[in-house]
C-alpha cells in the first residue's frame, strides 16, 4: 500500500470523513439510477408524508414535501448541484488566486504590492454582503452563483501562495534558474508552482465545504440557484414553514449539508497534517 494512503487511513476520523465524501460523490455521479421518483414530480395527494422511521407505510423513504415531491430524490439531485458548485467555484478561485499569488510573491514590487492592496480591500468587505450584492445584480442562476463564489474567494489562495513564494524565491534553485536565463513564466510554472501545491490542495479541500455552505445560504435567501432547481438550501427554505408539523422537510437537507461539510473538513484536516512538513515531523 502507498505510504501516503496508509498514513491517511491511520486516522479513524479521516476515514469517516472520506466515507461521507464518497457517499456524496457516489450519489452525485449515479443519482439518476438511485432516485426512486422524479425529483420535480408533484403529487398533492402525497404531500407532507412522514419518513419511514415514523412507522407509517409508504413508498417515500424520507417523506415528501408540501407539493408531494419525494425528499430522497430531491436530496440526491441537490447533492449534484452542491458538489458542482463547490468544486467548480474552487477551481475558478484557485486558478485566479494561485496565479496572482505567484506573480505577487515573485515580483514583489509595484505589481505585487498593487495585487496585495486589492486583496486587502476585498478582505475588508464581508463575503456574504459582497456575494448578496453580486447575486442581486446578476440574478439567480447555477452558473452565476458558481462565478460569484469563484470570483470572491480567491483571496485565501493569493495570500498563502504569495507568502510561500516570498521565501522560495530566495532559495538556491530559483536563483540558479534566474542565472541560467529561464523566463519568469517558466520559473513560476516549473519551479514555484510545484512547491506551493501542497498548500493549495489543503486550501481547496477546506474551501469546497465553505462553498457548499455559501451556496446553501444564498439559495435559502432566494439569491442562489433558481427555485425550480433542487438544492439543499432551497429545500430548507421551502420547509421552514412546516417545522411544526413536518419537520423532516427542512431537517433532512440540513443534515445532508452538515454531514457533507463535516466529511470534507475532516478530509482537509488530515491532508493538512500529512502535507505540512512541520506537522509530519511531529506525527512521525
Amino acid at each position: 500500500m502507498n505510504p501516503f494512503i496508509k498514513r491517511y487511513l491511520d486516522s479513524r476520523l479521516a476515514v469517516f470523513g472520506l466515507a461521507l465524501v464518497l457517499i456524496v460523490v457516489f450519489a452525485s455521479l449515479f443519482g439518476h439510477w438511485l432516485m426512486p421518483f422524479d425529483p420535480d414530480a408533484q403529487d398533492i395527494l402525497q404531500r407532507l408524508k412522514p419518513p419511514f422511521w415514523r412507522g407509517e407505510e409508504g413508498m417515500h423513504l424520507l417523506g415528501t414535501d408540501a407539493l408531494g415531491r419525494d425528499i430522497f430524490s430531491r436530496l440526491i439531485a441537490g447533492a449534484r448541484v452542491s458538489l458542482l458548485v463547490g468544486v467548480a467555484s474552487v477551481v475558478i478561485s484557485g486558478a485566479i488566486g494561485v496565479t496572482l499569488g505567484l506573480v505577487a510573491g515573485y515580483e514583489d514590487r509595484y505589481a505585487g504590492r498593487i495585487l496585495m492592496a486589492i486583496t486587502d480591500i476585498q478582505l475588508a468587505i464581508p463575503f456574504l454582503v459582497l456575494a448578496l450584492a453580486m447575486a442581486a445584480v446578476v440574478g439567480p442562476s447555477l452558473w452565476n452563483i458558481i462565478a460569484i463564489l469563484g470570483l470572491t474567494n480567491w483571496v485565501q489562495y493569493a495570500r498563502v501562495v504569495r507568502a510561500e513564494c516570498l521565501v522560495l524565491r530566495e532559495r538556491e534553485f530559483i536563483q540558479a534558474a534566474q542565472t541560467m536565463g529561464i523566463s519568469v513564466p517558466m520559473i513560476l510554472i516549473r519551479h514555484l508552482l510545484p512547491n506551493v501545491m501542497s498548500s493549495v490542495i489543503v486550501i481547496s479541500s477546506l474551501l469546497v465545504a465553505k462553498m457548499i455552505l455559501f451556496e446553501s445560504s444564498l439559495s435559502f435567501l432566494g439569491l442562489g440557484v433558481p427555485p425550480e432547481t433542487p438544492t439543499w438550501g432551497t429545500m430548507i427554505a421551502e420547509g421552514r414553514n412546516y417545522i411544526g408539523n413536518a419537520w423532516w422537510v427542512a431537517t433532512v437537507p440540513g443534515f445532508a449539508i452538515f454531514f457533507t461539510v463535516v466529511g470534507i473538513n475532516l478530509v482537509g484536516d488530515r491532508l493538512r497534517d500529512l502535507l505540512d512538513p512541520r506537522l509530519r515531523q511531529v506525527e512521525s
